[in-house]
């Protein structure tokens, strides 16, 4: 049996550059070291922060003045305002191209376009975007939710950093089908789109796909829907702990990947894991 990993996995830009903001915050701050939510969206990451002295907070928490990380997916400009006046210090680990998804929008609602944010509502990161276009913005995934739209004039257009591009297309296809002026820009994080063209060409080789990863992460579930969605046997795990033996009996190639929030040690044990298997341990 061999076990391939996809050659992009683990942290992401974003993800990293946050993480270690986190870290410098520990190592120079007086006082308490908070993250507004959590950092990234890898539960056994958040737990080691928190080992590490790191307290998860919400906007509403009344607790002493300290350090607050803004989280890599990033939060509305209001939040950021009301942790800012409880005293706090704000260090904004938004990931780089979430932020300009988010400058793009309010750019766009100031200059009277209507904002379509694609993406998925109530994930962090679209929230966050809808805060700095002025909380009037449409969300939509598919095409056929654009019929609330209407037909306005102008429509500016953003998406979530890990929006699939055949998602996004097909969305601005339509609008440019029915809008006389559409401005579009592709928020898209290319780091995204290599790990899933990556992962989905591992897929179409590999007899079974391991997607390594929170399962509250948009990214890697989508991951794991891609791989299903070319007809292989796909299992999404957080940890090698959840590994089955027989997942992989009698596969010649078993596929790795892993979502841009997951750290390198949890995809090493999970290839340890996979290795001894194929060793003939246990």
């Amino acid at each position: 049996m061999e076990v391939e990993l996809v050659r992009t996995s683990g942290f992401c830009f974003g993800v990293r550059r946050a993480v270690r903001m986190v870290d410098e915050a520990l190592k120079g701050a007086d006082g308490p070291v908070y993250t507004l939510g959590p950092l990234i969206h890898n539960p056994q990451m958040v737990t080691k922060m928190e080992e590490m002295g790191v307290r998860v907070i919400g906007p509403e928490d009344d607790l002493p003045p300290g350090v607050v990380v803004l989280r890599s997916h990033g939060v509305p400009p209001q939040i950021e305002e009301k942790v800012k006046a409880k005293g706090h210090k704000v260090l904004d680990a938004t990931c780089p191209f979430v932020r300009n998804a988010q400058m793009y929008a309010r750019s766009l609602r100031e200059e009277g376009y209507e904002v379509v944010i694609v993406g998925k509502r109530g994930h962090e990161e679209v929230e966050g975007i809808l805060g700095y276009a002025g909380g009037k913005a449409y969300v939509v995934w598919r095409p056929e939710e654009l019929a609330s739209l209407g037909r306005p004039d102008r429509v500016g257009v953003v998406a979530q950093t890990t929006t699939p591009f055949e998602i996004f297309s097909s969305v601005v296809s339509e609008l440019l089908k029915r809008i006389k002026h559409v401005k579009v820009y592709n928020t898209i994080c290319d780091s995204t789109s290599k790990r899933q063209e990556e992962t989905a060409a591992l897929a179409e080789r590999a007899d079974v796909m391991i997607i390594v990863g929170g399962r509250n992460s948009a990214n890697t579930t989508r991951l794991a829907e891609l791989c299903r969605g070319l007809g292989k046997p796909t299992y999404h795990i957080e940890t090698a702990d959840e590994l089955r033996p027989e997942w992989v009996e009698g596969a010649s190639l078993v596929g790795v990947s892993a979502g841009a929030s997951t750290p390198d040690w949890l995809i090493g044990e999970v290839m340890e894991k996979l290795k001894i298997w194929n060793e003939g341990g246990k």
